[in-house]
């Protein structure tokens, strides 16, 4: 880890993406994968949870291209083709030939995508709050993905993000925009989900009848308060998916790892401990 910056951790190429990511532990390992917001990375996403996750199974979290401290190269294509296979391509470099696979509201849908295009990678999924089946996108996501960087701004979407105040100060505000006014972040962060942003919503669906004959083992989570993401969601997984089950956080918005991190911790490290991996 940088001792400077803590979001910058190790780099290696991934699919011809010179990716950082974190690498923490030892055990089975868990691939996460963050989310989309304005300045996001795999640290912002995921620091309250990797410490305790490390504790029990190796911890692998990379900067998804487009995101953090990972390259951008010019001319890439922000899709679902590339994100699947930049985290498949990290696997294999790291010599990983499965992992238990954590994806984000936007990482999810790579989660399922990497699922259903590659079944054999993944052990156990876990989908938080997350994208990937039809849904009309809402007011939240629709000022997340529209984000242009000013301290208001930031302040206006903390505020969507999370459903307790206590969270969203003004330094946390502060720190989120410095992240995403960084050189090269709100580049690609505004050329991913240019409007209309309903096309962005349905470019990262997947089919029903994939979805449903996916045979993993899937942990399904969302707070009840979540603006960004509907409920709703999950609850058409918890449908789709056979093998799954569906936890739901009250008075807890699109945060759950950072607004119920122990609980959320938790929770994983006990789906995790059910399989012999």
């Amino acid at each position: 880890m940088n001792v400077a910056n803590p979001e910058i951790a190790y780099r290696t190429r991934a699919a011809g993406i010179d990716t950082n990511y974190h690498d923490r532990g030892s055990g089975f390992p868990v691939l996460f994968i963050h989310g989309s917001g304005p300045g996001v990375s795999a640290w912002a996403n995921w620091r309250l949870v990797i410490p305790e996750l490390a504790k029990t199974h190796r911890v692998i979290a990379p900067d998804m291209v487009g995101f953090g401290f990972t390259d951008r190269p010019e001319g890439v294509k922000y899709d679902v083709d590339a994100w699947v296979a930049q985290s498949i391509g990290l696997l294999h470099r790291l010599g990983l030939p499965k992992a238990h696979i954590v994806g984000n509201s936007f990482g999810g849908a790579i989660a399922l995508a990497l699922a259903i295009r590659h079944p054999e990678r993944a052990e156990r999924l876990v989908l938080m709050g997350s994208v990937g089946v039809p849904f009309a996108i809402t007011p939240g996501l629709d000022a997340v993905w529209g984000y242009q960087p000013s301290m208001e701004n930031m302040r206006k979407l903390l505020d969507i993000f999370a459903y307790s105040r206590e969270l969203v100060n003004d330094e946390l505000a502060e720190l989120r925009y410095n992240a995403s006014i960084r050189p090269g972040f709100q580049e690609s962060f505004s050329a991913m989900f240019p409007a209309p942003r309903q096309r962005w919503v349905d470019a990262m669906t997947s089919g029903e009848a994939d979805i449903r004959a996916l045979p993993h083992e899937t942990l399904i989570v969302h707070g009840r308060d979540d603006k960004v993401i509907p409920l709703s969601n999950s609850l058409t997984l918890l449908e789709w998916i056979d093998r799954s089950q569906l936890h739901v956080f009250g008075r807890c918005g699109h945060w759950v790892q950072i607004e119920h991190a122990e609980r959320f911790a938790r929770l994983l490290t006990g789906f995790f401990a059910e399989t012999n991996s």
